[in-house]
C-alpha cells in the first residue's frame, strides 16, 4: 500500500514497546491532534520509527559508540555520539519500509529521524524546509519538524510544528520539489545596474530591500523587485580581505549613487526587519527610504506573535526555499547577466 505522508519519529517508547507500533501513548495522542488541525487524517498516513526497539532509559546515547564503531558513512547523532554498527539492520529495514509505501512527503519527527535520512542533526535550524535526501535514502522528498515528545516538553513549539504539517499536507499532492523560479544577479557592473533599474525597477509595483552589514559598513544591499527578479549590489569582496568589491573610488560613488536613485523611487518599500535597515542608512550614509510601508517581520508578529520572527523561520514557513543552513553547506548556483 503507498501513502501520500510518511511520519517517522525515533524509537519506541513504553507504550509503544508493549503494543509494538509507534506513535502510542501521549506523544501520539498529540500528534493525531496536531495532524487533525492540519487538516490530516492519522489513518492516511505511514508512520514508522528510525529503531523499532526502546532504548535503554529511553536515551538514544544507549544505542552509541565511540568512531570505530559507527554505521558507514553515517555522521555522529550528537557530538561525538556515533550509531553503533549492530544497529544497522533498523535503517535497512526503514529505507524498504519507504521504498514499499512510496510517500509523496516523508515527515522527519525529531532530530533521529533527521540524522538517519538526511544525514544532519539540529532539526530547529532546518524544520519546514523541503529537502531531498541524499545520504542512504536518495531522492526522498522530507520535511523536518519537531517530534511530538519534543512539543510536550516545550510547548510553544507546537505552533510551529501545526504550520509544518500544514505545509507537509501541500506538499503530499506531488512527489517532485518545486522550488521558486527566481532569477538573482549578483557581481553587477555599473552597466548592469543601469539595465537593471530601466528593466525591473521602472516596472516594478513594489521594491523589497535588505543589508548586509559588518560593524560600521554596508557589505552588501539587495533589491528585489517580483517573486522572480533581484540584485545584489556588492561593496566588500569577501576574496580580497578588507577590500572593495568596486575599481576605484569612482565607481563606488556611481553604485551608491544607484542605491539612492531606487530607494528614492515613489514604489512601496518592503523590508524584514526595516526599522533597522532604514536608521543604518540613514545614519551610517545619509540615504533615505522613500515610502517605507511594510515589514515582514512586523506582519509575521501580527499573525504569529509567538513565534520567531527572523528570515530563516519566516522562509520556512510562507516560502518552499531550502533551509539556509542546508544551502551554506552544499553551495548554490549563481548567476550573472550576459553581457
Amino acid at each position: 500500500m503507498t501513502y501520500k505522508i510518511a511520519l517517522i519519529g525515533e524509537a519506541w517508547g513504553a507504550e509503544e514497546e508493549k503494543a509494538r507500533a509507534p506513535f502510542i501513548g501521549a506523544s501520539g495522542y498529540e500528534l493525531t491532534r496536531m495532524l487533525s488541525e492540519a487538516g490530516i487524517r492519522r489513518a492516511d498516513c505511514f508512520l514508522t520509527n528510525v529503531f523499532n526497539l526502546r532504548p535503554e532509559n529511553n536515551d538514544i546515547e544507549n544505542l552509541c559508540g565511540d568512531k570505530t564503531t559507527a554505521i558507514l558513512g553515517y555522521p555522529p547523532i550528537r557530538q561525538g555520539k556515533f550509531i553503533r554498527q549492530s544497529y544497522t539492520g533498523e535503517l535497512i529495514r526503514l529505507r524498504q519500509e519507504l521504498i514499499a509505501a512510496r510517500p509523496n512527503v516523508t515527515v522527519l519527527l525529531g532530530n533521529t529521524p533527521t540524522w538517519a535520512i538526511l544525514g544532519t542533526s539540529g532539526v530547529t535550524k532546518i524544520r519546514g524546509s523541503i529537502t531531498i535526501s541524499t545520504l542512504t535514502h536518495p531522492g526522498i522528498k522530507c520535511l523536518p519538524t519537531f517530534h511530538p515528545a519534543a512539543i510536550l516538553r516545550e510547548w510553544s513549539n507546537r505552533a510551529v510544528t501545526v504550520l509544518d504539517l500544514k505545509k507537509a499536507g501541500r506538499e503530499s499532492e506531488f512527489p517532485e520539489v518545486r522550488r521558486p523560479e527566481r532569477t538573482v544577479y549578483i557581481e553587477p557592473d555599473l552597466d548592469d545596474l543601469e539595465w537593471f533599474y530601466n528593466e525591473h525597477i521602472t516596472r516594478a509595483s513594489k521594491i523589497s530591500f535588505d543589508i548586509e552589514t559588518s560593524g560600521s559598513q554596508i557589505t552588501c544591499i539587495g533589491f528585489g523587485t517580483s517573486a522572480e527578479h533581484a540584485i545584489v549590489i556588492p561593496f566588500i569582496d569577501p576574496r580580497k580581505v578588507g577590500s572593495s568589491y568596486w575599481n576605484g573610488v569612482e565607481d563606488e560613488r556611481r553604485a551608491w549613487e544607484f542605491v539612492r536613485k531606487v530607494l528614492s523611487t515613489p514604489q512601496p518599500k518592503i523590508a524584514q526587519n526595516g526599522l533597522y535597515d532604514i536608521h543604518f542608512l540613514w545614519r551610517g550614509y545619509g540615504i533615505r527610504v522613500n515610502n517605507a510601508c511594510e515589514d515582514t517581520m512586523l506582519l509575521h508578529h501580527a499573525l504569529q506573535p509567538e513565534s520567531q520572527k527572523g528570515l530563516g523561520f519566516l522562509g520556512s514557513v510562507y516560502s518552499n526555499e531550502q533551509s539556509w543552513k542546508l544551502l551554506g553547506r552544499r553551495g548554490i548556483d549563481t548567476i550573472k547577466r550576459d553581457a
